[in-house]
């Protein structure tokens, strides 16, 4: 008789982050196999959405890094995976993790992280503290960047051990990212309550408010624009929150007003329903100083049809087919930034409507969250199977 898969995950947070939605996703395709699905989380806006019919959540402050929570979260899990025999443990974060590997010793589960950024190691003691990502039974790395920053520095970790490691792409819900499904009126509401001419040219440039992301490098480049361009029919779009940050967001505000830019650069702290946002713009930019471990933002504009712009480093590199279903540029130069913008306003109607087409077609072939659900489902039964 075969086991019941019975999968917790655990994550700091349920945010709108990548990390975040492949969780959500996961575990709700995991009820539709007939599976029994937990998570363990602190909050988070994605928690409202959870249908929890399917779905059993615990609220744990899985987010901290305190060594005495971290013990006590352990402690509280091995009850909560003993009670209701749990067999698979897969964390997502390091703090949380260092939990899980506690309890998976203790109950003798199988245990899987998802690697799904580079992480700081700027010495041995964080190196130490982030090495707990790969002392699962199975590693996921998220994209082909990440597996090969896994081998270049935790090559210790996983060589000549049991532990298995992989590449499974983030997906996204293609079905939600869809430019055919999004009701007009929602549109129309989204553009008045933030006063955007949609008779312009809009640039979005979605991701939270952090320097890493680089915008900086996007309000540099539409002021070497604005130099050149007639900037009378072009709106860029800063959307994302400062998240604690808001000694960043007052130098970007600041550099703004610097560069008299003030009436073609807005901020907008959030859209509860992204593709709206999306879907109003003409072209999307990812301007990221630092490696994008998958490039989530490259993704969800390739869905919704919309050409993007990125920077050439880390996953982005695999999620666009460089001018095919967008275009990539040289990271943290400005003048490359603003290059690429100006040569995609000069494009006609049918070749943005050709590079949307070839976009989604990309996402659909490559980055659908059932196919990341699938293969993940598939790893696990293989773990259940070798026990």
């Amino acid at each position: 008789m075969k086991k019941k898969i019975k999968v917790l995950q655990v994550i700091p947070r349920l945010g709108i982050g990548g990390a975040e939605t492949g969780c959500y996703d996961l575990a709700h395709y995991l009820h539709e196999q007939k599976c029994k699905s937990f998570i363990i989380t602190s909050g988070g806006q994605l928690l409202k959405y959870i249908n929890k019919k399917k779905v059993k959540v615990f609220k744990l402050p899985v987010h901290s890094k305190n060594p005495i929570l971290i013990l006590l979260n352990a402690i509280i899990i091995t009850f909560i995976v003993l009670i209701y025999n749990i067999n698979i443990i897969h964390a997502r974060s390091r703090a949380p993790a260092w939990s899980c590997l506690l309890v998976a010793k203790i109950t003798r589960r199988k245990f899987v992280t998802t690697f799904h950024g580079t992480y700081n190691f700027s010495n041995n003691i964080k190196k130490f503290y982030n090495s707990i990502m790969v002392r699962s039974n199975l590693v996921i790395a998220g994209s082909n960047f990440i597996f090969s920053h896994i081998n270049q520095n935790y090559e210790k970790y996983v060589v000549n051990t049991k532990r298995k490691l992989l590449v499974i792409f983030r997906g996204i819900n293609t079905s939600y990212f869809h430019n055919k499904k999004i009701m007009p009126i929602k549109v129309d509401k989204f553009s008045r309550e933030y006063k955007i001419d949609r008779n312009k040219f809009i640039i979005l440039m979605p991701g939270r408010l952090t320097p890493w992301k680089g915008q900086k490098v996007f309000i540099e480049a539409i002021k070497i624009l604005s130099e050149k361009e007639d900037m009378s029919s072009l709106e860029a779009i800063i959307l994302g929150n400062e998240q604690g940050r808001s000694i960043y967001k007052k130098q970007l505000v600041a550099l703004v007003q610097q560069y008299r830019l003030n009436k073609i650069i807005k901020f907008i702290d959030q859209c509860e329903e992204m593709p709206i946002a999306y879907m109003i713009s003409n072209v999307v930019v990812s301007s990221s100083i630092e490696p994008e471990a998958f490039g989530r933002v490259a993704v969800e504009a390739q869905s919704m049809e919309v050409p993007i712009i990125a920077s050439n480093l880390g996953g982005s590199k695999e999620t666009i087919i460089n001018n095919k279903t967008g275009f990539l540029f040289e990271s943290g130069n400005q003048n490359a930034l603003a290059e690429s913008i100006a040569m995609v306003m000069k494009k006609d109607y049918n070749s943005l409507k050709s590079i949307g087409f070839e976009g989604r077609k990309n996402v659909l072939k490559k980055f659908d969250v059932d196919k990341m659900c699938q293969t993940t489902f598939t790893e696990y039964k293989k773990l259940i199977e070798s026990s």
